[in-house]
C-alpha cells in the first residue's frame, strides 16, 4: 500500500489522499476535493482509481466527487447515514466494514461521530499502520463541531475509538493545521518540552512534504489526549475555565469551547 499526501493549496488547507495497491495499480481516492491533482498524480503512477471515500459531508470533502467519478467510473463510498447528505453514494459505509482495493489495501472503517454525525475514519490493516482521520483528528489538534457536530459526542469518540488505536499508528488529516495546534496546546500547557520541540520543527514547513504525527506523539502534544495531565487542569482552573470537576469529559468539552474562539 503506497499513500500519496496532496496539499490542496487552499484557504481551509485541505489534504486530499490517493492509496494505491503497488501490485496491481488500484487505487482509492479519500476526500478528493482537488480533484485535477488527485488524477494527476495517479495518472503519473499509473493507477485506476477504483474507489472515492468521502470521511464526512461538508463541501472541502466532497467538492470533486463528480468530476473524478466522471473520469474514472469509480464508485463513492460515504456512511450510511449521509446518503441524504453527499449525493450519488453507491456503497453506505457502518462501523466495522472492510473496503479492499487490489491485493496490499485493507481499510477498516470506524465510526467517528462528533465533527459531524455521519463521519468516518478509517484505519489501515496490515503492515502499514495509518489512520485516514478526515477533521475528527488532526496533528496535536481536534475537529470543530460548528456544522451539525456534537462536542460530547466528540469526546465519546476520543474516549471509546481512538484511545484505543496503537501508538505507532500514523495520523493522515483532513488538513494542515499542525502549527496552530501546537501553539493551542502549548497555551493550555506552557511547560511541554515535547510540543515546544515539535512547533520549531515544523513551523514554516513545506505542506508539499508536510509532518505527520503518531498516536505516541499526539498523547504527548495533543491536549485533547492529555485530559489528566495536572498542569493542563491547572491552567483551565487557573483561568475559570473549568469551574466544576476535573473529569477528562469535562476537561475535554472545556478545551473544545475554549478552541472555538483561540
Amino acid at each position: 500500500m503506497i499513500i500519496v499526501q496532496i496539499y490542496t493549496g487552499n484557504n481551509y488547507r485541505n489534504f486530499n489522499y490517493l492509496i494505491g495497491c503497488e501490485e496491481t495499480g488500484e487505487a482509492i481516492a479519500i476526500d478528493p476535493l482537488a480533484y485535477k491533482l488527485c488524477l494527476e498524480a495517479a495518472k503519473e503512477r499509473n493507477w485506476t482509481i477504483k474507489a472515492v471515500i468521502n470521511t464526512h459531508e461538508h463541501f472541502d470533502h466532497t467538492g470533486g466527487n463528480s468530476k473524478i467519478i466522471e473520469k474514472t467510473k469509480a464508485k463513492l463510498y460515504a456512511h450510511i447515514n449521509a446518503k441524504s447528505k453527499i449525493n450519488g453514494i453507491d456503497v453506505g459505509l457502518s462501523s466495522g466494514d472492510i473496503i479492499k482495493t487490489g491485493k496490499t489495501i485493507e481499510l477498516e472503517v470506524l465510526d467517528t461521530p462528533g465533527h459531524t454525525m455521519s463521519h468516518i475514519c478509517l484505519l489501515s490493516k496490515g503492515k502499514k499502520e495509518a489512520l485516514f482521520s478526515g477533521d475528527t483528528l488532526f496533528n496535536a489538534g481536534v475537529g470543530n463541531c460548528h456544522n451539525g457536530g456534537d462536542p460530547e459526542v466528540l469526546y465519546e469518540t476520543f474516549f471509546k475509538k481512538l484511545f484505543n488505536i496503537k501508538p505507532s499508528t500514523i495520523i493522515y488529516p483532513g488538513h494542515d493545521y499542525i502549527e496552530n495546534n501546537l501553539s493551542f496546546s502549548l497555551d493550555r500547557e506552557p511547560n511541554n518540552i515535547v510540543a515546544k520541540n515539535l512547533l520549531k520543527k515544523i513551523k514554516g514547513q513545506n505542506t508539499q512534504e508536510a509532518h505527520l504525527t503518531d498516536f505516541a506523539t499526539e498523547i504527548q502534544v495533543n491536549s485533547f489526549f492529555r485530559l489528566k495531565e495536572p498542569d493542563v487542569i491547572y491552567e483551565l482552573q487557573k483561568k475559570g475555565e473549568l469551574k466544576e470537576g476535573t473529569s477528562p469529559k469535562q476537561v475535554f468539552l472545556a478545551l473544545r469551547k475554549i478552541r472555538n474562539t483561540w
